[in-house]
């Protein structure tokens, strides 16, 4: 029996349980039998009719007990009549479940490392299969393998789902160009995407384990690994401490200091504060204004519409207690003291004027990581987009470089 999570909620029908944030919620059963049956037809407008005769089968009730019923499990799961976040109504059809879902995959978490849960295939990229493994303290990291050729690495960073990312248009450019020619293997970091949401513990150390987790259970030896943002110091980080594995590192919008860590100055200490306000504000209340500001520091070039689908694709890969954990965790990130001693070919390509991670940051890693080439490319994206010519330019570079 499969269970179904849907913004902060967790639906399971085994458990026959709603949960938010990992706590038991309280709901009737005959609306959390509404719930169900409505995530589980998502992909259509389930008439009343139908709903009254599954429900309540051969019993005759009116349609105010269906209404009833229905404002009962919008109240559980914070949607309204009004609002209509989760459920909608199609006037004279019915209702649809229409918040995004993903399907957690059946079973417990003592299962094998390399159990096969689910696979996509992506136009022109071959299968993807999508496999979990876990980490010392529980915690199930899903991980990815698409293309052929010499593997690429590319460390977790915040903002993923390895499967919604192929229609993102945030990420689908990235992985059509990263994989091309070679085996792009990735995964969603803890909290994140298709890895655990509930963690028990939530730190740097834990991304560069979740790291080596993978690396693990994929089986590689030898290979490359990209690290974008700040899964740049979470790269860095690995290759120190397994110099035999790593045999070059690209380094993309990355940095070895978070806001709270490089701001010298009172004005660099008030930015960095008025980002976590901003954070914890507005990520818990899901307001679009808030997330449409970090929508325009990582696409400051976007249009409305990438905007708008930068914030949808936020509310899916992650709940609003995390968002705030991560920028929490990314503004303290330190790994200036060990940069030096990253020993392979280092590639480090930046936006020249990138808003949300300055390219003084790209500046600082190229002078300490002894064998490594700085490349500043035209742009302000901290993300790059399909659209612009700096795009091309950057895996022209990557291509190069891993082929040297």
């Amino acid at each position: 029996m499969r269970s179904y999570r849907f913004e902060e909620y967790e639906l399971s029908r085994a458990r026959y349980e709603l949960r938010r944030g990992g706590e038991a919620i309280h709901v009737e059963p005959r609306a959390l039998d509404l719930l169900l049956y409505l995530i589980e037809h998502r992909d259509r407008v389930v008439s009343k009719n139908e709903l009254l005769d599954s429900l309540w089968g051969d019993r005759f009730v009116s349609e105010a007990a269906l209404t009833t019923c229905l404002r009962t499990a919008r109240r559980a799961i914070g949607d309204s009549g009004g609002s209509q976040r989760v459920i909608r109504t199609v006037h004279g059809r019915g209702y649809q479940f229409v918040a995004p879902t993903m399907e957690l995959p059946s079973g417990n978490s003592d299962r094998p490392a390399h159990v096969v849960e689910t696979a996509t295939a992506p136009p022109g990229e071959g299968r993807q299969t999508i496999r979990f493994c876990e980490a010392d303290d529980g915690t199930r990291i899903a991980y990815a393998s698409v293309g052929s050729g010499p593997p690429l690495l590319k460390a977790a960073n915040w903002m993923t789902h390895l499967d919604l990312e192929w229609s993102s248009p945030v990420w689908s450019h990235w992985l059509h160009g990263l994989a091309s020619s070679r085996r792009l293997i990735r995964y969603d970091e803890r909290g994140c995407g298709m890895s655990d949401w509930d963690v028990p513990s939530f730190t740097f150390d834990d991304w560069v384990k979740d790291l080596e987790t993978v690396v693990d259970a994929v089986g590689l030896d030898r290979f490359p690994v990209l690290g974008v943002s700040q899964g740049g110091a979470v790269a860095v980080a690995y290759a120190v401490r397994h110099p035999e594995r790593v045999s070059k590192l690209i380094l993309a919008g990355a940095y070895a200091r978070g806001r709270l860590v490089r701001a010298n100055t009172e004005v660099e200490r008030a930015d960095a504060a008025l980002d976590l306000d901003l954070a914890r504000v507005g990520w818990p209340r899901q307001d679009p204004s808030v997330l449409r500001v970090f929508a325009s520091q990582f696409l400051p070039d976007g249009t409305p519409e990438e905007w708008d689908d930068f914030i949808s694709f936020q509310r899916q890969t992650t709940t609003p207690s995390n968002g705030v954990r991560f920028l929490d965790e990314f503004a303290r990130i330190d790994v200036s003291d060990i940069t030096h001693r990253v020993s392979c070919p280092t590639l480090i390509v930046h936006s020249r004027e990138d808003v949300r991670v300055p390219a003084a940051q790209a500046s600082e890693l190229a002078a300490a990581i002894p064998d490594s080439e700085l490349v500043l490319l035209d742009s302000r994206n901290h993300l790059l987009s399909a659209s612009e010519p700096a795009w091309v330019e950057f895996l022209s570079h990557i291509d190069n470089f891993l082929s040297e």
